[in-house]
């Protein structure tokens, strides 16, 4: 098995590198990925750091994904990320593994079995693969496609497990070159700073001297510029990017 993954991550490998010019931004690994899940009869794709041992939320942890912006913020909301079985066995093991829906949530022991269960089927997500990937620096993250098929065979795993780190690895090169020429000013850090140490923005504004309006103002350019979601994400970004301390 390990041989045949060899093989087939070394045949992706000369296929991803002979189409350097069609990969060349972040929209274009979205739509092979998608164009991935699709060939396989499955529904999507999501892309994420591994996240830590105490995650807030798991919205902040995602690099990319076709999963509904209204299914990201239902998981946030319900606070799914905590006793995921899922985010624990990407913690524990590198090994591709397949996941049911309602047999994976099962073991959860939070009481929210049903909620993660109906969240899924609702999206058509009932069943997929985790493909755990890392880079040079030893950052982990993982790839996973899901749909309502029956298993993904042995072959598919195989290939699929290839992608997932040429993927992860491409895009954190992206966005690491993009960074690059992110630029903060000093009060868009201070409030990034602040926000990081959970201030809300009517204590920041307390706290800077500023009004409420102002600091939100800052707020949102610096996730604009970091290209987040939220303010959240935009700190985690911030931080990852070496512009907090």
């Amino acid at each position: 098995m390990a041989d045949r993954l060899h093989t087939d991550s070394a045949k992706l490998q000369q296929r991803w590198d002979s189409v350097p010019s069609a990969m060349g931004s972040e929209s274009d690994i979205a739509d092979t990925l998608l164009a991935i899940a699709q060939r396989h009869g499955l529904n999507g794709y999501i892309l994420i750091n591994v996240p830590s041992e105490a995650p807030t939320n798991f919205s902040s942890h995602v690099l990319m994904t076709s999963w509904p912006k209204d299914m990201l913020q239902a998981y946030d909301n319900a606070g799914l990320i905590f006793g995921s079985p899922v985010i624990e066995h990407l913690r524990q093991s590198t090994t591709p593994f397949s996941y049911d829906a309602e047999r994976t949530n099962r073991r959860r022991s939070d009481g929210k079995s049903e909620i993660a269960m109906q969240l899924f089927d609702g999206h058509g997500l009932t069943r997929g693969a985790y493909f755990p990937a890392h880079n040079s620096a030893g950052l982990r993250g993982a790839l996973a496609f899901g749909g309502t098929r029956a298993a993904l065979r042995p072959n598919e795993m195989a290939e699929l497990n290839a992608v997932a780190n040429l993927v992860f690895t491409q895009v954190l090169e992206l966005r690491a070159r993009r960074r690059q020429n992110v630029s903060l000013s000093r009060r868009e850090i201070e409030c990034l700073s602040w926000a990081s140490a959970g201030k809300t923005s009517v204590e920041m504004s307390e706290i800077l001297g500023l009004s409420e309006y102002t600091v939100n103002h800052y707020l949102n350019r610096a996730t604009r510029k970091l290209d987040a979601v939220n303010r959240v994400q935009a700190v985690v970004k911030a931080i990852r990017a070496g512009l907090l301390n």
